[in-house]
């Protein structure tokens, strides 16, 4: 089967923190099929499709020599694309910060 996105997507499990701006909580989620215009997370409990979201995606840094146990985070906002019974897909504006994890 063809692939028809315009993205080069990886099977990438990094750790993320999903916040909703109106809400209090935050989702502790894991990502899958990542590119540099969206993630897809699994969840049993998808958010709404169109819900404004702020993310938090944790890059181990172990193998890149001088940084064994760095850590950074890249800071995106992003809007749920689409919901299924596995998860959601969050597409990413472009507009994002990555920041060492000691100054979170």
């Amino acid at each position: 089967m063809q692939e028809l996105r315009g993205l080069e997507r990886f099977n990438l499990g990094l750790p993320s923190r999903i916040v909703v701006p109106t809400r209090d909580d935050a989702l502790d989620l894991t990502t899958e099929d990542i590119s540099s215009g969206g993630a897809f997370f699994h969840t049993s409990d998808p958010l709404l499709e169109g819900t404004e979201v702020r993310i938090d995606l944790i890059l181990p840094l172990d193998k890149l020599k001088n940084l064994k146990g760095k850590r950074a985070c890249i800071k995106i906002n992003g809007k749920v694309l689409r919901k299924g019974s596995e998860g959601m897909a969050i597409v990413f504006n472009r507009r994002y910060k990555i920041i060492p994890m000691e100054d979170i």
